[in-house]
């Protein structure tokens, strides 16, 4: 993939915000690079809290379904919550359920098989609920795309409630977007046109959590007490890959404080399963270890377990269920990595067509469609959908580059589907009776009006900054800039001209590899990289030759010369702290 260093350049008076704010120039140059901008905004970045956090009456429809459920409440109507199988839609479902049980709700729920049932509301959902005496539906991670299914629930006289984030389906006439209607009886999404709530980009765990505020007032409760579920709505926004931006952010960074002395069972289960102490956890834990135990169940079995986990009562129960999901998590991750090497030999093949790639695995199990694509395009910078045979068709998973919005795009063929949905970043699909992987692929790539510039990856460094500049003091204020994830990522600072004194390969098992470097003036420097090793030393072996790379290892004087790209850390051995680099890219 090929790769563009870029410096930020983004202007501002940092001495100025420095001294205001009692923070470093570097830190207030970072600030800036996230395009904070305004003391206003610095202030809220830095200090932000409960009391920041926008208006839930804000939403758009919001106060009208907190009144019809509050209503449906009061009557003791049978309600039923139709809710996803990945994070977001476990977490939100939990949120919903347990408010509205506090409210006093007759309630239930049905978290859709993802083989069986299939994404979101569908029309067996609704027959399923209907038989079941079921008077109100209430969705939540979906619902705003079943416009037909909808439609069919009131026509079988339910009352019928929609809580979402995903974008609303629209068709194009003209060249202008006209969205399509709903029937619901409510639809609260911070992406539906008109609304003027400020964040659009709230998870659904995070619009569960705002609609329970709201029925809380409603039903004569502080809406101060659904803060008992900020930190669902925390998990969530991490798990679905949601912007750490604005409002995100301090859900994220109020909801892990209170991640760090949870009392739900469940979550401390998790937690401790998985070789952590609950004031460990950062975004990172949730994202790249906790987060994927909870898909697992969805892609393997069923959610519900993962929903049960979370509405236990009982430690010793929370346990066992969370050591399932652990082993289902590994059992997930084999099967991921045989999928992602199926699909590497149909690219290396010639087989998933041009700017936008299509590949077909129909052996591989539907689920993990979705993150065979993500390291896809992690590895060739181009948009991937992976397909998959499903029982009822060919279904498949897309993850998408910055500059490519694939839910837009897919809206251009929509003829091929018999459903998508989804977001600029990642979607999903299914192919219409008829439609062949082929002629899809041929339809998207013919849609596509991506250039070659568009996928040459641009590596963003805020700083070009000596690798012996970093002090533990520095680094230690950088944590004021978590939690870091999508739209605030960890800063990168950039240094070149480093001779490698020696390197050598470590770990239980040997993937790390640790360099000991010396600057241009004469400052030795101790740096860590946790990538694909044979690739690097590959790299310098072609621009150095191999004798010069194995007098590296060697720990010989060498010609090797490294420009980086790297962040640094607070490394504690033997109780004594020392700055290390972790290295991200090389030149």
């Amino acid at each position: 993939m090929m790769e563009k260093w870029v410096v930020l350049q983004k202007r501002a008076d940092f001495d100025a915000l420095a001294k205001k704010f009692g923070i470093s120039p570097v830190t207030a140059r970072l600030i800036r690079n996230r395009d904070v901008i305004g003391e206003a905004a610095v202030d809220r970045y830095l200090n932000g809290g409960l009391s920041d956090l926008y208006d839930p009456h804000l939403l758009l429809f919001g106060e009208r379904l907190a009144e019809i459920l509050a209503e449906r409440i009061s009557s003791g109507a049978h309600i039923r919550i139709i809710g996803d199988y990945d994070i977001d839609g476990v977490m939100s479902t939990c949120i919903l359920q347990r408010g509205i049980t506090a409210c006093g709700g007759n309630v239930s729920v049905r978290i859709p098989d993802r083989i069986r049932d299939g994404y979101g509301l569908n029309l067996h959902l609704i027959e399923e609920a209907k038989a079941e005496g079921v008077d109100t539906i209430i969705t939540c991670d979906n619902g705003i795309a079943a416009i037909e299914e909808i439609a069919c629930a009131k026509r079988c006289g339910m009352t019928v409630l929609v809580t979402d984030h995903h974008e609303p389906p629209y068709r194009e006439e003209a060249g202008e977007r006209i969205y399509i209607k709903s029937e619901a009886d409510a639809v609260v999404n911070p992406r539906q046109p008109g609304c003027p709530y400020p964040c659009k980009v709230l998870c659904g765990a995070a619009v569960a959590f705002k609609v329970t505020q709201l029925l809380y007032e409603r039903c004569g409760k502080r809406a101060e007490d659904a803060f008992e579920f900020l930190e669902f709505a925390a998990f969530a926004t991490v798990g679905d890959v949601m912007d750490l931006t604005d409002e995100n952010r301090i859900l994220v960074k109020e909801g892990l404080a209170r991640l760090h002395r949870t009392k739900n069972p469940g979550m401390r289960a998790l937690i401790l399963q998985n070789g952590l102490m609950t004031e460990q956890v950062t975004a990172y834990h949730i994202g790249f270890v906790l987060g994927p135990c909870i898909n697992a169940s969805g892609r393997l079995e069923t959610a519900r377990i993962a929903l049960n986990l979370f509405l236990q009562e009982d430690a010793a129960a929370a346990g066992k269920i969370a050591a399932e999901l652990v082993a289902l998590n590994g059992q997930r991750k084999e099967m991921t990595a045989r999928g992602v090497e199926m699909a590497r030999r149909v690219v290396e093949e010639g087989g998933a067509g041009e700017r936008v790639q299509v590949i077909y695995l129909p052996d591989v199990h539907e689920s993990l469609a979705g993150i065979i694509a993500g390291r896809i395009r992690e590895s060739y910078g181009r948009p991937v959908f992976v397909l998959t045979e499903g029982e009822e068709g060919i279904k498949g998973s897309g993850r998408s580059i910055e500059v490519y919005s694939m839910y837009d795009e897919l809206c251009k063929c929509r003829e091929c589907f018999a459903k998508f949905g989804g977001h600029p970043m990642a979607a999903g699909l299914s192919l219409a009776d008829g439609v062949t992987p082929e002629v899809f692929r041929e339809k998207i790539n013919a849609c596509c009006k991506l250039t070659e510039e568009d996928f040459i990856s641009k590596i963003k460094i805020d700083i070009a900054m000596p690798a012996d500049y970093p002090t533990a003091e520095l680094v230690r204020e950088l944590t004021l800039l978590e939690p870091f994830g999508k739209g605030n990522v960890r800063p990168q600072f950039a240094d070149r001209g480093l001779r490698i004194v020696r390197a050598g390969v470590v770990g239980k098992s040997q993937n790390v590899l640790r360099l000991s470097l010396m600057t241009e003036q004469g400052r030795r420097i101790s740096a860590v990289y946790f990538g694909d090793i044979p690739a690097w030393r590959s790299y310098y072996e072609v621009k150095y030759g191999a004798g010069e790379v194995q007098a590296a290892f060697d720990g010989r004087e060498n010609a090797v010369r490294m420009s980086v790209v790297y962040y640094p850390e607070i490394n504690v051995y033997q109780g004594i702290e020392s700055v290390q680099l972790v290295i991200r890219y090389y030149q």
